[in-house]
């Protein structure tokens, strides 16, 4: 028996980046209209700019990128640079 998880399929990509878009949205910060923060590098792995920016511009939602690290603003109003 080396090891169970060795017999799984693996996850389709799709479902993953659903399940990682899901995830995002569903927290505390994001469903009371805050920010969140996520790491550039699993936007880009997991879901793909393309499909998160859809997902932004669905959701009526804006981000920016600094460096590392996408924050996202979790409601609709806009959103000015210092």
């Amino acid at each position: 028996m080396d090891d169970l998880f060795s017999l799984a399929a693996p996850v389709p990509a799709t479902i993953e980046a659903e399940r990682w878009i899901e995830h995002l949205f569903s927290a505390r910060a994001a469903i009371n209209g805050h920010v969140v923060r996520r790491k550039a590098r699993d936007v880009e792995r997991i879901v793909g700019w393309p499909r998160f920016r859809q997902e932004l511009r669905r959701r009526g939602y804006s981000a920016v990128r600094n460096g590392a690290q996408v924050v996202v603003f979790c409601n609709a109003l806009p959103v000015h640079k210092l």
